[in-house]
């Protein structure tokens, strides 16, 4: 009897494991493609101008905060369905997010874009900063509640008491992720603006030269990482229900360290290094210590980059002679 009682309570242990494991994979998975989104942006801009937009992570903040203005207009307009809410905030947040992505490059881009490496990189860290103060000063430095705009799931499972829940919410993350994956990447290999975009990537004189317009497509290019910034801030506020001016900070180094990752410039790199982190970081919270989990994914990073310089998916960059 005692025999079969040990092998039974191993066998739950082993079952509940399991639970507890899939349960973690289901939100590192939502959390990776939040990361992968805003990750995205960086790499766009750096495969043309082969520079990082540290101001990035604050576009995705300011995205969030507007998603919880657009949430609390809608509620006070009596606008009581989630899905026309969400659509309506989602399309706001784009709009404004995508002229501060403008605003930018405009200022802190362009007039530098024929000088040393280094000044559109201190130009943009400083408008990271004033950002920063800015929403600080205006929406104040307590967090902000966002309420729950989407709730209840279901059960894909239950071992001896241990229920996996998958939250509708996850689901709308996973899915908006996997389609503004796919739009991407159709709209840089099949459009117009793509082939600007890869034609500026490879060499920028050139690509004026025969016609393209390389102020505007510049320009485009920090539009759209901010509107995927803006999306990423919705679902953000969505998941989390609270939000501050610092989450810009946060969310923009693990979101570069995922583009780094993956390859930056490379549009898949990006996505796989905001899975990756997020697999990383929610696993070691899950067995582990939460306190070090980013810890554990900049050492990963650190070791990645040691035997591939590159990323995983990034292609060795070759100087033109």
């Amino acid at each position: 009897m005692g025999k079969r009682k040990r092998r039974r309570s191993k066998e739950q242990g082993k079952t509940q494991d399991m639970a507890y494991f899939t349960q973690q994979l289901i939100n590192a998975i939502t959390l990776g493609a939040i990361y992968g989104l805003i990750a995205i942006g960086y790499t766009m801009v750096y495969g043309i101008i082969g520079m990082i937009n540290f101001a990035h992570g604050e576009v995705f903040m300011i995205g969030a905060f507007i998603s919880l203005i657009g949430f609390m207009i809608c509620s006070m307009l009596g606008i009581g369905s989630a899905p026309v809410a969400i659509v309506l905030v989602l399309l706001i947040s784009m709009a404004f997010s995508s002229v501060y992505g403008w605003a930018i490059e405009r200022t802190a881009y362009r007039p530098l874009r024929g000088s040393f490496r280094l000044a559109p990189l201190i130009s943009a860290i400083g408008v990271s900063i004033a950002l920063q103060n800015y929403v600080q000063l205006v929406q104040g430095a307590r967090p902000k509640p966002g309420g729950q705009i989407v709730s209840g799931g279901f059960n894909l499972f239950s071992l001896d008491g241990f229920d996996v829940r998958i939250s509708w919410l996850q689901i709308i993350i996973v899915l908006v992720t996997v389609v503004l994956m796919g739009g991407f990447t159709w709209l840089i290999a099949k459009t117009s603006l793509g082939r600007r975009q890869r034609a500026c990537e490879q060499d920028m004189k050139m690509a004026a030269l025969l016609g393209v317009d390389v102020d505007r497509t510049i320009s485009l290019t920090f539009v759209l990482g901010a509107a995927l910034a803006a999306v990423a801030g919705m679902l953000f506020l969505m998941y989390y229900g609270l939000i501050d001016f610092f989450i810009g900070f946060l969310a923009g180094i693990k979101a570069f360290t995922a583009a780094v990752l993956g390859g930056i410039g490379s549009l898949p790199g990006a996505m796989l290094g905001g899975l990756l982190i997020g697999l990383i970081e929610v696993f070691w919270a899950g067995y582990f210590s939460s306190e070090y989990k980013d810890v554990a994914a900049f050492s990963i990073l650190v070791l990645v980059l040691i035997f591939r310089p590159t990323g995983l998916l990034g292609k060795p960059e070759i100087e033109k002679v």
